[in-house]
Formats: C-alpha cells, structure tokens, sequence
C-alpha cells in the first residue's frame, strides 16, 4: 500500500496518511504528500481535496524514528509540504480525527479548509522537547485563534479538544456525530461547487488592540514559571513575530529561534527524555510472549502504599480487594481513599459518578480468602523480611494458580522473597513511588526466577495504570534507592566537612531539584534510613554505618511527621525552618568524629552530590542492574525530582563531559580517610573516559 493513499469520490480526490502507527511525517510521507497533490491537481477530473489520516487520527507530528537521521532533513520539508498545499488551486480540506499535534497541526494548519470530529486533539506540543513549532505553527495559530489562546496552547503543550474551537477560523465544520470523512468530502464538494475563497491563513492580518502589553505581561509570567528551560520563553518571541512582522519575516524568526533552541542542552535533554521513556518500555522478552489477564488485583496492607496504590487500580478501572489485619487499619485506608477521592471532586477533576464508580471498585476485607479470585496480588507492608514472610506464605496459601504476586518492596532482596514460595516464576517486584497515586515512576524488579511472561505482563499493567515503568534487576535498593543512598552519604560528607544542611539544599535545588536531600529526608522520614542503617550494621558488624542523622533520630527527630529533622516544622506547615538545635547536634557529632570543618562553594555540593549518582549509576549498568543507560535517567526523571532540563544524572554526565565526572571522583578519592566505595570511578565510567565514550 501506498504511504499516501489517493481515491476518487466523486470530484474530490482523498489523500489519505498511512504510516503507522501516528502518521509521523517522516520524508516518505512528506514526499508521498506532494506527489498525491501533484496527481490530484493534474486530473482535470478533480474538482477538490481532502486530506485526511482516516476516522481514527489524523498526524502526531514529526516521525520520531527519523530523528537525528539524514532523512528528517530531506526535502521536501514539512514547510514546503504546506507551501504546495497553500499554492494548490483547488481546495485543500484537512479531515482531522484522533490527534492532530505538532507538525500535523502545522500541516492541517496550511490547508484552505479544515473539518474536524469534536472529540480531536490538536495542539503544538514541542515545547516539551525544549523546542517550538518550526513549521509555520506559532505564525499560523495565532492567525486562527488570536495572540492568547495561540501563546497558551504552545508555551503549555497541552492539546485542546477540537470543539473548543468551532465558530473560530480554526475550524470551519465540527463533526459531532457521524463519520467524518463523508462530512469533510461534502464541505469540500460545496467549497469547489461555490467556489468558495481558498483561504490562507498566512494572509490573515493581526490586528489585536492591546498586542504589545499582553506579550510583554506573557514575557514576564513564563519567565518566572520556566527559569530553567528556554523554549517557553522563545514561544513567547516566536508568537509576537505574528503579530508585530509580515507573515514571511515571523517565519524566518520562527525558524531562527527554532535551530536556535536545537542546540541548546536543555532540548537536548528533554528529548533525551522523550526517547529514554520508550526505550525503558522494551523487554528482553521473546518475541510473542503471552500476557497473563488481569481482572481482578488484591492489596495487603492499606497503609498510606496499599491506599495510593488501590486507587492506581480503581481509577485504571480494575477491582480491588484491600486486606488488612485489623479493622482499625482497614477502615483508616478506606478513609484516606475516600477521603483523596473527595479532595479530588471537590477540585472538578472528577465527577460525582466516577467518586462513586471508583470507590465502589475496591473491596475491603479482613481476609486472605478474599483474595482467591485475584490475579495480582501487590503486597505493602510494612518494610521487614519477617513481615513479608508472613504475607507471602499466606498468598502462596490462597492465591489460585497462575497468580502474579508482587512486592512493593523498595530495597530488599526480593529473589529471598520468592524463595517463600512454591511458585518464584509468578514472583515480580513492583516498587511504587509515594504517593503512588500521583507519583508516575514504577520500578519492577525483575527476580533470577520471574517468568518473561509475569514481566511482560507487569508492563502492560504499568501502561495501563498511567505508569512509566523501569525494569530493575535485584540489588539492596534496586536502581533508585541504591543510587539515593549514595547521594546521601555525599550529602552527609558534605555535612561532616563543614556544610550545614540549608547551604547543600540550596545548591541542590539551585541545580534544579525539586527538593534537597536534606528536605527530602525530612519528607520521607529519617527513621527510614536509620532503620536501614541498623539492618546494615547487624549483617556487616566489621562496617561503620554512623551517620550524623543517627544524632537526630535519637532525639526524635524523625522529620515532617515529627515536627523535627534536619530542620523545624511549625504546627500544619511543611515550610522548613532551619533549627541552631540542629547546628549544635552538627557540630558536636564534627567534635566526637574528629571532623575539620571548612568553607565549602555551591559548585563543590553539587559535584559531590551528583557526581556520586552518577557513578553508583555507572556500577549498576555494569552489573544488568539497568538495562540502558536512559532507564537510569527515567527512574530519576520520574521517581526523584532530578531537573528534566538535565535529562536525568547520566544524561548529565555526558553533557559535562565523562573525562571531567572522573577527574573530579579522583580528586574526592584522593582526600584523606575518603571512602573508595564511595569515590573510587565505577570501571565502566572510567573506561568511557578514557575511550571518548558516552553513557547514552
């Protein structure tokens, strides 16, 4: 088949997309465009044209696939696409179904006419990849829908349904009900057989009262919300060319802020983003592995994980039976659900029916027989081997055959787990992230013994949660939490040499982190890690595992829950207070140890900090522990607040260059009684150094 389809209806000639599975406009179908157009306006025959990608899409933009390759330069471009289309003497009506982003709403937008189903998305979405639309989309949208609404949909990216727009130039037919090709064939029939004006929106004149003090009020507001990433703010500029130069100046402005932001390393980064959330999504799997159904997903425990996690299920659609020990606890859980459900309609993010379908789907129980229909079972208990033993006895016990039982363990052995069972082959971590009904990250841990169809399943079930997924092997901490572990111990030297937990906060979060770890810890709980550390020390007695936050934990400051960490929290408030009790415990901990403390710079922190995830980073890709290098990226991405303009810690590391993260590892490795563990470059890291190589 052809890549563009041409058939006769009549006099109208349609052009119809087929390159699945968005329709990207990749050079094959840039070219097939031009010569479809060519055929139809040579055939005296045909009197109008639609152009259309079928009743389900119309185009989601550029083709990823081609990115990067000599061929997403070919000619013909996606501007001289539109530029035959503009030129076409007879009507050109665009038939748009489905999505209709990025450069296939530039295309629609270069067509006389446009006829669209009501339910269409269409939007310019390239800010998202650190970019703005290069193909006539910040000139043309404007000219549709006014400065405004045109400067909102591309400095957000967010698509808006098709009938948002009827009655405006943008569209000129909504098709509510119905087919809408039929609809689109019939308004371009009329169009030639009235010989309607072919309009061009390049001729459309901007005439808006107020022009210059709105864009200069946008300049403002988009550079406070984006300080860290460019694009937005060149959306901005792009968009005022519209307004303020002659159709064909605002394109070559277009253009120029386009190849502009190309180059810059946060485009980069986002579209490192962009590809490495895909890429996390292959399996090592053969091809053809069968899934296993999943109807029906019990829960144990219904703690603040089992909760969030049981209203992942219910809003997916999927029933859930949610066990607990006692009553107590179980209508607690059920009251924290109820009660985010309700804060939620209350917001207008969810209607008085999908309250009551959602909450209808999960099912509380006392009882583990309530769990035989069940085909996953996601155990999250309290983080203990002698708990989980427990749970996953008694699942073993109950759980019909062919049952997938998951852990949401975040850091313990879970090949020792699976052992517990008859069945280690349906056997699968599934690590969620808290809150896990907002947090996106989905980390499942891959057991020696899990079966290839319970992991091709699991990532299924996570797209169908609205998860990203990452695949982990087995380790103490998985990808995540292993690698937190030594940022913290980087932030804790930080501490012990001379910094005080606001100054390592504030250069963090100056990097572009969502939080410190210092605040981090104290959201997350402090006892957390001191328990961990307990475990360490009890199975590596000849191993010193102190740390400064031990001081803190035995003073029960536990953070955020307490009112106490590393800093104070006022009553209702999670505004950090920096504590001089907090100083004092410093520095007599400094004193006991025998630490020396000196001025340490911003740069220093940030180095140390993430420099060390880099390089636990670089151990756990050699190990398998990560498939790719990008997986890593994602799980930080996603799951730990690391900037998206960075593009996650490895990603980071190639743009700084892999030859200076090693010098600068050396160097804190060289210092006295520095930890090698620590410090000392992973082999692989220092290997793609020397080599001239790159993580990604």
């Amino acid at each position: 088949m052809r890549i563009v389809d041409y058939a006769m209806h009549g006099g109208c000639a349609v052009l119809t997309l087929t390159n699945p599975p968005v329709n990207g406009l990749g050079f094959d179908l840039r070219r097939g465009i031009v010569a479809a157009l060519d055929q139809a306006l040579a055939d005296a025959q045909v009197r109008a044209i639609v152009l259309t990608g079928g009743e389900k899409l119309f185009c989601g933009g550029a083709d990823v696939r081609e990115f990067g390759s000599p061929k997403s330069g070919q000619e013909p471009g996606l501007l001289a696409v539109i530029a035959a289309i503009e030129a076409s003497s007879k009507p050109v009506v665009a038939a748009i179904a489905g999505v209709c982003l990025g450069g296939g709403l530039e295309l629609a937008l270069g067509c006389h006419f446009r006829v669209a189903k009501a339910d269409a998305s269409l939007g310019l979405p390239e800010v998202k990849l650190g970019l703005l639309p290069g193909a006539g989309g910040t000139q043309r949208l404007p000219r549709a829908i006014g400065l405004e609404a045109a400067l909102d949909m591309i400095v957000s990216g967010r698509p808006q349904p098709a009938a948002r727009f009827a009655g405006s130039p943008l569209l000129d037919a909504v098709v509510k009900e119905g087919e809408l090709l039929p609809a689109a064939i019939a308004f371009a029939e009329r169009a030639a057989a009235e010989k309607m004006p072919l309009k061009r929106l390049r001729d459309v004149k901007i005439n808006e009262p107020g022009a210059d003090a709105f864009l200069q009020f946008a300049r403002n507001n988009v550079k406070a919300a984006n300080r860290f990433l460019p694009a937005p703010a060149q959306c901005v500029e792009a968009v005022a060319a519209s307004a303020s130069q002659p159709f064909d100046e605002g394109l070559r402005t277009e253009r120029a802020l386009f190849i502009g932001l190309m180059n810059t390393p946060e485009s980069r980064a986002l579209r490192h983003a962009f590809f490495a959330e895909r890429a996390a999504s292959k399996l090592d799997v053969p091809a053809g592995t069968p899934l296993r159904e999943v109807r029906q997903v019990g829960i144990v425990g219904a703690g603040t994980m089992g909760a969030g996690i049981a209203m992942v299920c219910a809003n997916a659609g999927i029933p859930v039976v949610l066990l607990e020990a006692k009553q107590e606890a179980l209508d607690r859980g059920m009251a924290t659900i109820r009660g985010n459900y309700e804060a939620t309609l209350k917001k207008g993010r969810l209607s008085p029916e999908q309250f009551e379908q959602r909450l209808a789907l999960i099912t509380p129980t006392l009882s583990y027989d309530a769990l035989r229909d069940a085909d996953l079972a996601v155990e999250a208990v309290f983080e203990s081997m002698e708990v989980k033993e427990k749970v996953f006895r008694a699942l073993d016990a109950v759980m019909k055959p062919g049952a997938i039982l998951a852990s949401n363990t975040s850091a313990l052995d879970l090949d020792a787990i699976a052992r517990l069972t008859k069945r280690p082959r349906d056997v699968i971590g599934l690590h969620f992230f808290s809150p896990a009904n907002v947090m996106r990250l989905l980390e499942i841990v891959r057991g020696a013994a899990t079966a290839p169809d319970v992991l091709a399943t699991a990532m299924q079930l996570a797209r169908k949660l609205g998860k990203v997924a990452v695949v982990s092997g087995v380790c103490d901490g998985f990808i995540g939490n292993r690698m937190i572990a030594r940022y913290g111990e980087a932030a804790s030297g930080l501490i012990n040499q001379g910094a005080l937990p606001q100054q390592v906060d504030k250069a963090i979060e100056a990097f572009g982190l969502a939080m410190g770890p210092f605040r981090m810890g104290d959201m997350a709980g402090l006892d957390i890690g001191w328990a961990i550390r307990k475990r360490q020390a009890a199975a590596q007695p000849a191993k010193d595992f102190a740390d400064v936050s031990d001081r803190l934990c035995e003073a029960g400051r536990f953070g955020q829950k307490t009112g106490a960490g590393w800093y104070r929290y006022e009553p209702g408030r999670r505004d950090p207070v920096p504590d001089p009790e907090v100083t004092r415990l410093i520095e007599q901990w400094r004193a006991d140890r025998g630490h020396m403390a000196r001025k340490i710079e911003a740069s220093e922190i940030v180095e140390r900090c993430i420099y060390a995830l880099v390089n636990e980073g670089a151990r756990i890709l050699e190990e398998g522990i990560a498939q790719r290098a990008s997986d890593i990226d994602v799980v930080y991405l996603n799951g730990y607040g690391f900037p998206l303009h960075r593009g996650g810690p490895m990603k980071y590391a190639d743009e700084v260059g892999l030859p200076n993260v090693v010098r600068a590892l050396q160097r804190f490795a060289a210092e006295p009684g520095a930890d090698p563990a620590l410090w000392a470059p992973a082999p692989l890291l220092a290997r793609l150094a020397a080599e001239g190589g790159s993580f990604n």
